[in-house]
């Protein structure tokens, strides 16, 4: 199984002190999303993973990201042991994180020191060419977020045959003004990370799309609406060559209510998910 299982669409959730995520994740599955991703901020113990895989029953869990600088690759080796002895076939390994001077080589070398892992269980969080290039040779595919599906139809070209997993954050709300609040709030704090300015010029947008976070950047990289309006972005990553998008919904007032005006409107875009 692993990255070939994924499905077209699955749905991203924040992992919380709680543990109200594990319902979640449950009802989601219930909901007939296929895969579903952990924000890899949130991951605070890689259990939380495991407490994921083995509260559903046959859904791929994937974690979006683990970050490098802050797990090493022992613990990452003994999780996906760990998921392999009580849920064979179902942990996908995103992975990436690494921001120093030479993220490449630092990743390279992670990547080294988890032989174990089999490259089909493995997705890099990709953005540039090098990085998609990375991505392609050394695991299963690329976990790019942020993008916009011009950007989606050349990192196909880049990754080949290699799996190509979007994440797309999403606004479920239908005015304009609201909607845009909501993602600007979220891409205030992701321009300040490293690689996603420079992204974001890379796309076409300025600096000053940057910094006042226009409209134009808003509508490019996040989707907004009701949950049709979603399913056509999600809709879009697909036809320009994406393999699985991944929804991550910014607000969602009632979760199962939020979930499954998408659930709904993925299924009547595609038929199934």
């Amino acid at each position: 199984m692993g990255v070939t299982e994924l499905g077209s669409t699955g749905a991203v959730i924040d992992v919380t002190p709680d543990e109200e995520y594990i319902a979640t994740a449950v009802m989601l599955e219930d909901l007939g999303f296929p895969a579903i991703w952990l924000s890899g901020g949130r991951i605070e113990r890689l259990e939380q993973v495991l407490a994921v895989l083995e509260a559903t029953r046959s859904a791929q869990v994937g974690t979006s990201i683990i970050a490098a600088d802050q797990f090493g690759p022992g613990a990452v080796l003994d999780l996906y042991r760990q998921a392999e002895a009580s849920c064979p076939g179902r942990l996908v390994l995103g992975l990436g994180g690494a921001h120093g001077p030479r993220p490449l080589s630092v990743l390279g070398n992670y990547l080294d020191r988890l032989g174990a892992v089999p490259r089909g269980s493995r997705l890099l969080a990709a953005l540039g060419p090098r990085m998609l290039e990375l991505a392609r040779d050394r695991t299963g595919g690329a976990l790019p977020v942020l993008v916009t599906p011009d950007y989606t139809a050349s990192a196909r070209k880049t990754l080949g045959d290699a799996v190509l997993v979007v994440e797309q954050m999403a606004v479920l709300e239908d005015g304009p003004a609201q909607a845009r609040a909501h993602a600007a709030g979220l891409l205030r704090f992701m321009r300040t990370i490293p690689g996603y300015p420079e992204n974001f010029r890379r796309m076409g947008f300025t600096d000053d799309d940057i910094s006042g976070l226009s409209d134009r950047l808003i509508d490019g990289l996040m989707a907004w609406g009701d949950g049709a309006a979603i399913a056509r972005r999600v809709a879009e990553h697909r036809k320009a060559g994406a393999d699985h998008v991944a929804v991550m919904l910014v607000n969602q007032a009632d979760p199962r209510e939020s979930w499954g005006s998408i659930a709904r409107a993925l299924l009547e875009t595609q038929g199934s998910r």
